[in-house]
This record gives C-alpha cells, sequence and structure tokens, in this order.
C-alpha cells in the first residue's frame, strides 16, 4: 500500500508556524520568486529547527501562486507575496474535467528520480524483447511480493522487464534488512534474490550495497508498503497486480 510519508503530518503541523511567522514578517517582498523562497526558507527553518528545506521554487499555471518543493518530497504551494501557504494538490479544470497538475509533477519527479538510478544497483529480469519497463520496489519477505515474482517467467514473456530496487519495511531495523543486503552482496542477485523470495536461506553476505539509499528513496516517494510498481511515466502503482492486468495498465497487445 502506498499512502503519503508519515513526515508530512510533521510538515502539516509546522505549517501553522510557518504561516505565523511569515505573515508577522513586514510585507517587503519585492515579487520575485528568489525573494519568496528566502523569506519562507527562514521561516521554514524556524518553524522546523532546520529539519526540514526548500528545494526548489517554480510558478505554476496558476496565476500569482507558486510551487514550493520541499526536500522531503512534500510539494506545497505559496501566494506570491508569501503571506499564504497551502497544503494539497492543484487542479486544473476544463469542460473536460480536472486534472491533478500536482499528481503530474510528481510523476515527472518520480520518473526522473528513477532514471538516475543506474541499473548496476538494480536487479533486472529482463526478457528477450522488452515492450515496457516496470521498476518495483521489493521486500524479500513481503506475500505479495513473492506472489509478483512467482509470476517474473510470464511477466517476462509479455515483454515487461522487471527491475528491482530494495525496500525492506521498516528499514534498517526490518527482519528483512540483512537479507536484503546479502543478495544485493551475492554474486548472482538474481538466483539470491528468488531463493530468499521462496523462504529459503541464503548465505549472509556483506558488500557496499544500495539497500538503505532505496529504501530512503521509496520514502520520499510516499512508499510505505510493498510491492509498489514505478510505471514509465513516473506513475507509482501500490501492490500485486496480476500479470495479464499489468500489461494492459502497460498498454501492451497480446
Amino acid at each position: 500500500m502506498v499512502k503519503r510519508t508519515g513526515l508530512a503530518f510533521g510538515i502539516l503541523g509546522a505549517l501553522m508556524l510557518v504561516w505565523q511567522l511569515v505573515v508577522a514578517q513586514p510585507d517587503n517582498v519585492d515579487g520575485t520568486l528568489e525573494a519568496l523562497r528566502e523569506r519562507l526558507a527562514t521561516s521554514l527553518a524556524a518553524a522546523t529547527q532546520n529539519q526540514l528545506q526548500i528545494a526548489r521554487v517554480a510558478r505554476t499555471a496558476m496565476a500569482n501562486i507558486v510551487e514550493v518543493e520541499l526536500d522531503s518530497g512534500e510539494i506545497l504551494y505559496s501566494s506570491e507575496d508569501g503571506n499564504f501557504i497551502i497544503a494539497g494538490d492543484l487542479y486544473s479544470a476544463s469542460a473536460d474535467g480536472l486534472v491533478n497538475l500536482s499528481a503530474q509533477r510528481r510523476q515527472v519527479k518520480v520518473a526522473d528520480r528513477i532514471a538516475a538510478i543506474p541499473e548496476s544497483e538494480m536487479i533486472l529480469f529482463t526478457p528477450e524483447q522488452i515492450k515496457a519497463t516496470i521498476t518495483v520496489f521489493t521486500d524479500v519477505d513481503c506475500t505479495f511480493c513473492r506472489k509478483l515474482h512467482a509470476e517474473i517467467e510470464q511477466l517476462n514473456e509479455l515483454g515487461i522487464e522487471v527491475r528491482y530496487m530494495a525496500y525492506p519495511r521498516g528499514g534498517e531495523q526490518a527482519e528483512s534488512y540483512q537479507k536484503m543486503i546479502s543478495v544485493w552482496c551475492s554474486s548472482d542477485r538474481k538466483k539470491s534474490l528468488t531463493q530468499a523470495k521462496n523462504g529459503q536461506n541464503i548465505p549472509e553476505f556483506s558488500c557496499d550495497n544500495p539497500v538503505l539509499k532505496h529504501y530512503q528513496l521509496g520514502n520520499e516517494f510516499g512508499i510505505a508498503g510493498t510491492p509498489a510498481l514505478i510505471f514509465p511515466d513516473g506513475q507509482v502503482v501500490p501492490g500485486y497486480v496480476e500479470a495479464q492486468r499489468l500489461a494492459a495498465m502497460l498498454s501492451i497487445t497480446p
């Protein structure tokens, strides 16, 4: 299951303090994004004791509303003068319905972050002819991760490449944490991953590994359960999806 990060609740609480600090300041913002960034950064640092920082600010399709991205991955919105902060999604409305602009922005960010991860850090199950690629945050002890992996041959036959990243639920405290390090440090990662997902004991290995890095990245994406599937466009799909249905979602025709 995927949900907003636990940090989001702390952010919402901090926002009240940020708002109080911002509106208490003289309205001397010159209207530029840089001035707004500096003003909000000072207030946010004071409200959260420097635990959160602003990663970027950018204009939105809505007049006088600015997107504020925190280093936690959370996206907020601010009035151009910095006097108001909004926590929530921004939609565009038309005769055809509503479009979630915030969700689109999150997808782009996820796709970009995934694209920056070298495949050498992943465990790949690649078909002869690739029709689509999914990236899967997985835990070797997860029941539905095992169910998905049991269909790996079928997924490959459908032309779906599966790229695994590590997400030991609970991080360093998870029972699967050392198992996943052993998998990633194995000389045959694919074999070790399959054995671990089958409940078999595998030799314990240690090396420089990306397991914790992957886990932290998953948290930034709001992942809290496994498996979590990342589509090529950055869409995050929570939970197990049956192979044929997954192919249909990826627009793969028989």
